[in-house]
């Protein structure tokens, strides 16, 4: 407990010393109340749309993720997300594409993992409801298996703001199907789909235009487990935001 609090204190600090330096959106530094251990995300968001040039740019993302769940608080797993949406006509759905995928390290070493990478492609239509920014994606994902997976992919993303936006609520959830089957050992013999499930509200308290501190709740189903059973687990966390 007393390496993980002084990692937790060196982390905050060198965020403290080269949060305002940077040029991404927000670091993110959360601990997980129920796993016991650090994650530090990167994140980089631009919503744009000049509605002049032929081809329009919507919204990109890059989003990573490193969990420092490994012996000593050493990185055991990191993760990256990347998408970017564009048209080329007058309707304000866009066309988007995604790309994530990560890796786990493990002990012992031989169990360790990949995050296969994961490819979708579809639709994203972004609108505004009662003051609060909301996004709808529909998209197709292809997971590159030794037997391939085909599946639809939906992802809501939501951002709305109060008490003169210090008070401040954003996540996302995605629901997806994937083979049971993908091609390998331990999963021959299985047959149909399996359903999947990822969300991650947050609620964040701005301090002022940089600092806040809040709490992201992590559900999963399906995810980290193939046993039919909902995981519930919330972080405290700070983020420094330019």
């Amino acid at each position: 407990m007393k390496s993980r609090c002084t990692i937790l204190m060196f982390l905050l600090s060198l965020l403290l010393l080269i949060g305002p330096g940077l040029s991404a959106q927000d670091l993110q530094l959360h601990y997980d109340a129920r796993q016991h251990f650090p994650s530090l995300y990167f994140q980089y968001f631009k919503a744009q749309d000049s509605g002049k040039a032929f081809i329009k740019p919507g919204s990109f993302l890059l989003k990573t993720q490193v969990d420092m769940s490994g012996p000593g608080n050493n990185i055991a797993k990191a993760y990256i997300q990347v998408s970017q949406s564009f048209r080329f006509w007058k309707p304000k759905i866009f066309l988007s594409l995604q790309y994530n995928g990560g890796l786990g390290v493990t002990e012992p070493k031989q169990y360790s993992y990949y995050i296969n990478n994961a490819w979708s492609i579809g639709l994203e239509y972004p609108f505004r409801w009662k003051g609060a920014w909301l996004s709808a994606v529909l998209d197709y994902k292809y997971i590159p298996y030794a037997r391939p997976s085909h599946d639809p992919f939906f992802t809501f993303y939501w951002w709305s703001g109060y008490l003169h936006y210090k008070l401040e609520f954003s996540g996302d959830f995605s629901v997806w199907t994937e083979n049971k089957d993908h091609g390998d050992a331990s999963t021959k013999g299985l047959q149909g789909k399996r359903l999947l499930f990822f969300g991650e509200p947050q609620c964040w308290w701005n301090f002022n235009k940089v600092m806040a501190a809040g709490t992201k709740i992590n559900f999963f189903y399906h995810i980290n487990t193939t046993a039919d059973v909902f995981q519930v687990y919330p972080t405290v966390a700070v983020r420094f935001k330019l």
